[in-house]
């Protein structure tokens, strides 16, 4: 599971006294340990689904501020958020590419914008980046 290696390698990353890594780790965890927490008591499990999710999100929220940082112009800042965004990246499975994306859209009998968009976020959840199915889906439409 994706939430046991994240905590083992939080504890790497504590004993190498790599506190660049052990920042985002660390945020990563408290996040999943929240959800944990709020579907424990709906009596729901923990999927690793969920916790693709929180890493895309925790990705984006690097990326944002990556970007303030390259706006005051410090570079040793970015530096260490693009190692966060490198490193939290290999959480993530394999992404489908442009191409994939266009064929799975091909199978789909009903080819309308919600619909395509529905059936990636169902069935590929952190497998996809969901702006280029879109972009694939307005394409695909425009054919």
């Amino acid at each position: 599971m994706i939430y046991e290696q994240l905590k083992k390698d939080n504890i790497q990353a504590l004993k190498n006294h790599d506190n660049v890594l052990r920042g985002i780790l660390s945020v990563v965890l408290n996040k999943i340990k929240i959800l944990e927490v709020e579907k424990r008591s709906k009596n729901e499990e923990l999927l690793d689904s969920d916790i693709i999710a929180i890493i895309i999100k925790s990705i984006k929220e690097l990326e944002e501020e990556k970007e303030g940082y390259q706006q005051v112009n410090n570079i040793d800042k970015v530096n260490d958020v693009e190692r966060q965004i490198n490193y939290v990246k290999q959480y993530l499975p394999k992404m489908l590419s442009y191409d994939e994306i266009l064929s799975e859209i091909e199978k789909l009998d009903d080819k309308s914008i919600p619909n395509v968009m529905k059936y990636f976020k169902n069935n590929f959840l952190g497998k996809v980046d969901m702006s280029l199915v879109n972009k694939a889906v307005k394409e695909f439409q425009n054919k």
